[in-house]
């Protein structure tokens, strides 16, 4: 199969989510119907993070990629659907020809009744999103699987084999306001349906990886009222939750979107709005996502855009 000439069908610019609202504070699943279209997003810092995902993959394997034998037939569904749906809605820049799959953005030919690692490794090198494979069970539905490049401070080694309650323990509130109707959702998704939902957090550090981080309080005198808009990063991801075909096993899929705060503050409209969704967090959430240490610095920057 040819690669097009450089420059041909070029990603489009990443998508600005802002999904942080003015007002009372609430915590909710937050889901959104989407079209099944969206599963993946491409944009142009695909050539930059997929780099990065083949170094991780290959320097750091164990820490990015886990799966239990019991998710082998996922996985290779996991496999099927993302070498169908590109090609399928990419045709741009997936190509498939019987069992290969040419990938012109990198150049990659991959022969797929034969993939040089495991299927879900193969389908974690395709997409800019983190797979997780969450099978649902008696207990509640649990982490069998997952290529995890991109963590937003969390290591796969301690959530794989868990069930979604205890991985997320650390949550503030999630085992009273979330874990039932989450298990719930689980089991009643239908397949060929996909929802989305964000999350977001600030953050001091636009490194992609951080398996590291949570629940810092200490005050951090290097950020400050004048540098708070370089120095910290609004980080979304956008999370999508799917059924594979053919299998009961959920995708959860994670992409991240980052924009350093002075850009998104350089409209007072949004300046304002972020400002007054950081002063309605708990304190137990501003602890856990780790912005105790440059709360007050933040929000008198952002005090200051808004009023510009």
């Amino acid at each position: 199969m040819d690669v097009p000439a450089p420059g041909l069908h070029e990603p489009p610019p990443p998508r600005s989510y802002l999904p942080f609202e003015a007002g009372p504070w609430r915590m909710a699943m937050g889901l959104i119907a989407a079209p099944i279209s969206t599963l993946f997003e491409i944009d142009s810092n695909y050539a930059e993070q997929m780099a990065l995902r083949r170094s991780l993959l290959a320097e750091r394997h164990g820490e990015v990629f886990a799966a239990l034998p019991a998710s082998a037939s996922a996985r290779h569904a996991m496999l099927a659907l993302a070498a169908a749906h590109l090609p399928a809605h990419h045709p741009q820049w997936f190509v498939r020809a019987g069992s290969r799959l040419l990938n012109r953005l990198t150049g990659e030919e991959w022969d797929l009744a034969a993939p040089p690692c495991d299927p879900l490794e193969l389908a974690g090198r395709l997409v800019q999103e983190d797979l997780c494979l969450i099978e649902p069970e008696p207990t509640g539905p649990r982490l069998t699987a997952a290529v995890l490049c991109f963590p937003t401070r969390w290591r796969l080694a301690e959530k794989l084999d868990r069930p979604l309650a205890t991985i997320h323990v650390p949550v503030p509130f999630f085992a009273e306001r979330l874990a039932t109707p989450v298990d719930r959702f689980m089991v009643l998704l239908k397949p060929g349906k996909l929802v989305e939902r964000f999350n977001w957090s600030i953050l001091d550090d636009p490194a992609l990886f951080q398996p590291g981080g949570h629940a810092r309080a200490a005050r951090d005198p290097a950020i400050t009222e004048e540098n708070a808009g370089e120095k910290l990063w609004l980080r979304v991801e956008r999370q999508t939750l799917s059924r594979l075909p053919g299998v009961a096993t959920i995708l959860f899929t994670i992409k991240i979107h980052q924009h350093p705060i002075a850009g998104i503050a350089a409209q007072p409209a949004v300046a304002a709005r972020l400002a007054s969704a950081l002063c309605a967090l708990p304190e137990e959430t501003m602890r856990y996502k780790s912005i105790l240490p440059f709360r007050a610095s933040l929000l008198a920057y952002l005090d200051r855009r808004a009023g510009a």
